[in-house]
């Protein structure tokens, strides 16, 4: 019995890492289709067409998830989905003083902060193993992503947001349920959209600016359902399976598919830093998976306060 629970877990455990996979994929994917419309839409009403679009199909889709949440569980979602959204505000502000190569390696950094801030509020135990898989994680997007590196206005508030994107890591890890997946979900996306939205109110001189495009329409809606409604639900239901370092390890795959997509849909030349850079991050992550789950299963920690 006790070997059938063990390999259930192991599965539930693989499925969960596979579906945060699939979701860092899928952010990947959208990084030419931002640029590209980035160039017509102002940033924050991007983001807040995006996420509002999202909210309202999950809604649509499940109207009595949210009412289901417990109080407690509600306002949990809410800190989340603002820790989310005030992130997201301060990475695009940062890339306007930033070049983006710089952006993305700073925005990264998640993969440190996220074992340091699990170990100083969850008190978990990180294995040297799973130091090794983030040190690498983190020299494979320097070399992946930097081209020069200079420190002020911009790098400074990029660092605060993946300080924030590391908090949020490390409370879905420690708040998330299965049960609750669906409906936390959902409120996040209307927390980091109702964000977004007043960013773009306070910002704009006319109010939120809209595509007039049909393509720049049909990019928005993929982006809003893929790489928003889904790989929020998928992000917040694995992190019920999965510890935070884990997950933060996993999620650094993101650049890596970036520059797939760039180059398989962009039309970007493969280069020897791209492959050496994505070769570093896809072997900490496949360290992290490989290491017993008995060294790493006491990292998963849910607060029941």
């Amino acid at each position: 019995m006790t070997q059938a629970v063990t390999q259930a877990s192991r599965r539930t455990s693989l499925l969960a890492a596979g579906a945060l996979l699939a979701m860092t994929a899928g952010w990947g994917s959208t990084f030419f289709l931002i640029k590209d419309l980035l160039d017509r839409v102002p940033t924050v009403d991007f983001l807040a067409v995006r996420f509002l679009i999202a909210g309202a199909a999950m809604l649509l889709v499940a109207p009595r998830a949210i009412g289901r949440l417990s109080p407690t569980t509600r306002r949990r979602a809410v800190l989340l989905g603002s820790v989310y959204g005030v992130a997201q505000i301060l990475q695009t502000a940062g890339l306007a003083h930033t070049p983006a190569s710089v952006s993305g390696f700073i925005t990264g950094l998640y993969v440190v902060a996220t074992p340091v801030i699990a170990a100083a509020l969850l008190r978990t135990r990180i294995t040297a193993m799973t130091w090794a898989a983030v040190v690498l994680a983190t020299a494979g997007l320097g070399v992946l992503t930097l081209d020069g590196f200079s420190i002020g206005y911009g790098e400074a508030i990029t660092l605060v947001a993946a300080i924030l994107y590391a908090f949020h890591i490390v409370g879905l890890g420690a708040w998330s349920t299965p049960a609750d997946a669906l409906g936390m979900s959902i409120l996040q996306v209307l927390v980091i959209a109702g964000i977004c939205l007043v960013a773009a109110l306070v910002s704009g001189e006319a109010g939120v600016v809209l595509p007039d495009r049909g393509a720049d329409w049909v990019s928005l809606v993929y982006m809003a359902l893929v790489a928003g409604a889904a790989a929020m639900l998928a992000q917040t239901w694995a992190q019920a399976h999965l510890p935070p370092t884990r997950s933060a390890i996993i999620m650094s795959m993101e650049p890596v598919f970036a520059a797939f997509f760039a180059v398989l849909l962009g039309g970007e030349s493969v280069t020897g830093r791209m492959l050496f850079g994505g070769l570093m991050v896809l072997t900490a992550m496949v360290v992290v998976e490989a290491l017993p789950r008995r060294k790493i299963e006491a990292e998963v920690t849910h607060l029941a306060v």
